[in-house]
């Protein structure tokens, strides 16, 4: 049986959507998902990128992107009160419904979904989290310094896996990003099609390129 890691932050709607798609994705294959939180912010600091709504042609665009995505989907999907806003209470929560060095599962992570993404509330709202918390009945504290050491390392092996956003699926050595990203993820897992030849390696090589002025 393979193991696909599913990265996720939910500040993203972009994970909701896949995290929706994904079962759907997977039909008929043996496989086991991890669902490993990480701090996107943290990504994009790695990187050397800027989120989404930071750009405000390009957060305008996103969120009329996934409105209409979810339509489509069937998905229901509301801004927060507040967007972007700091998801480390929420990735903290969902580590803590595990126990130590285990991932939180896919009733854990949904709830944590739904809880930014259904009814328009602030998602870090302090009486929201306690309820939230209380919901999953989390095994440990979320503020612990223990929840905080694996959240971190979650980043760094994220980072190692040359995880750049998400949602990110990795199997078998190769990451697929985005949630337009699953019918490549189905196919790869299929073993047939382009990505069972050599246009997966093909394509990614390095190029003689033009580099950005630095001023």
């Amino acid at each position: 049986m393979r193991t696909l890691d599913f990265w996720f932050d939910p500040i993203s709607p972009y994970a909701w959507l896949a995290f929706d798609a994904l079962p759907d994705a997977l039909a008929g294959f043996s496989v086991r998902v991890d669902y490993r939180p990480v701090l996107l912010a943290g990504l994009l600091a790695h990187w050397g990128q800027k989120g989404p709504a930071e750009v405000e042609p390009k957060r305008a665009w996103t969120y009329r992107d996934v409105a209409w995505r979810a339509h489509r989907q069937g998905l229901r999907l509301e801004l927060p009160a507040e967007h972007p806003f700091n998801p480390l209470p929420l990735l903290r929560l969902a580590l803590a419904a595990a126990p130590a060095g285990e991932m939180p599962n896919r009733h854990v992570v949904e709830t944590v979904f739904r809880h930014v993404w259904h009814g328009g509330g602030d998602a870090v709202d302090a009486q929201r989290l306690e309820t939230l918390r209380q919901t999953l009945q989390t095994e440990r504290d979320p503020a612990s310094a223990e929840v905080k050491d694996e959240l971190r390392h979650l980043g760094a092996q994220a980072i190692a896996q040359g995880v750049f956003g998400v949602p990110t699926v990795v199997v078998d050595g190769r990451a697929f990003w985005g949630a337009d990203a699953l019918p490549m993820l189905r196919e790869h897992l299929s073993g047939s099609g382009w990505c069972a030849g050599p246009g997966w390696d093909q394509a990614a090589a390095p190029r003689p390129a033009t580099r950005r002025p630095s001023s």
